[in-house]
């Protein structure tokens, strides 16, 4: 099991799709599914820092935006 957020596949393309086909596909995979359970003294993000990312904990903040889309200027 790789603990990368992000997913990838290729989906069945087939031979007569009417829309050009998207090669990779992607999906996020959330944070907490790699914790099972929550750890004495995780580190904390301080009060301002956690309204910024929507989380107290760093490592449950997972960035919204798919990296291999951002890169490809999708």
């Amino acid at each position: 099991m790789t603990n990368s957020q992000y997913r990838y596949y290729r989906p069945f393309i087939g031979p007569y799709d009417p829309c050009p086909p998207i090669e990779i596909k992607s999906y996020n995979v959330p944070p907490q599914l790699f914790i099972s359970f929550q750890p004495a003294d995780l580190p904390q993000f301080k009060p301002h820092e956690a309204l910024k990312y929507g989380t107290l904990w760093p490592a449950l903040y997972a960035p919204y935006p798919d990296p291999l889309s951002i890169s490809k200027g999708r």
